[in-house]
């Protein structure tokens, strides 16, 4: 186990210079003129955008310009925004406020998705299935962003239970509406998965097995059944956290969240290379690290699953 951690986490190495090199690139290839972008309408003189451009080293080569971010990588400087904010301030800032909305989202999605799809699993054919099938189905066929103005009307609006935005600072509590809205097309496939493997796992010879032991049917179920249907689910949750990450852009522009969506949404919008890299290359590394415990979980879950050399 601890040599296979080991070699996952030297994994880390190339995947995070792979996925610096490739948006930094991406970025670089966009049509326009950074400079140009920050003035908008106005024109500045000749003598101005060049020592913009000297100054954050848009007059040089790509590779240059990447070689000199990564040289102030590892010395703690990851460069500053067109505004003047060093970009370390924006990280601090913006991911805080995405993490919380992803890890309620992450929360929403895993207990209610489980506890939904085992219900809908052992009930199969019945209408409490029927009926999860039916709504799962739904909110993966709506867009998040129809579902994020739905909830914001009727919950935020029309009942007033929640905020239908989100104040700068964003705490917990105003954070419910929108992880729901994030979650919910998550909520669906997980859903949809556990029932699936739960329907599947009751019907196992070792469920059979178990009832026939005379363990109540509590046990039998929680035990054998939802544990062995678990594998796939956590599978699931440990890839959509990176997703989510992601996926935030949209719910964070339906609330006004000051998050990681805006500020990277802005940053390409400028062409701030060392911005957007910065905040995805953070996301490459918990992305990883999720995974990483993912794969620790298997043997958790099932001790079947082992990591030899």
């Amino acid at each position: 186990m601890l040599w296979y951690t080991g070699r996952r986490l030297l994994q880390l190495i190339p995947v995070f210079f792979g996925a610096t090199f490739l948006i930094y690139f991406m970025v670089f290839a966009l049509p326009g003129d950074p400079v140009a972008a920050l003035f908008g309408d106005k024109t500045p003189s000749p003598a101005v955008i060049e020592a913009i451009r000297a100054e954050y080293n848009l007059d040089q080569p790509f590779i240059v310009q990447y070689l000199l971010y990564i040289g102030g990588l590892f010395t703690g400087d990851l460069g500053t925004t067109f505004s003047g904010r060093p970009v370390v301030d924006e990280l601090i800032r913006a991911f805080p406020i995405t993490f919380r909305l992803a890890m309620l989202a992450l929360l929403f999605e895993a207990v209610a998705g489980i506890v939904v799809g085992l219900i809908a699993g052992l009930r199969k054919g019945k209408l409490f299935d029927t009926s999860a099938l039916v709504v799962s189905l739904l909110l993966i066929s709506v867009p998040t962003f129809v579902i994020g103005f739905l909830l914001q009307y009727v919950f935020g609006i029309q009942l007033g239970l929640f905020r239908t935005t989100v104040s700068s600072q964003a705490p917990w509590d105003e954070l419910v509406l929108p992880a729901i809205v994030l979650a919910s097309v998550s909520f669906a496939y997980i859903v949809r998965l556990t029932r699936a493997s739960v329907s599947e796992n009751s019907s196992a010879d070792f469920v059979r097995t178990a009832s026939a032991k005379g363990l109540t049917r509590g046990r039998v179920v929680t035990v054998h059944i939802l544990r062995n249907s678990l594998v796939p689910v956590v599978t699931y949750l440990g890839v959509d956290i990176g997703s989510l990450m992601v996926g935030a852009i949209v719910t964070e522009g339906i609330f006004n969240i000051q998050g990681v969506g805006g500020t990277v949404y802005r940053a390409i919008t400028l062409g701030e290379g060392p911005t957007v890299v910065s905040f995805v290359a953070v996301m490459v590394i918990i992305f990883m690290i999720a995974n990483l415990l993912v794969d620790l979980l298997y043997a958790l879950l099932d001790p079947r699953i082992r990591y030899a050399k």
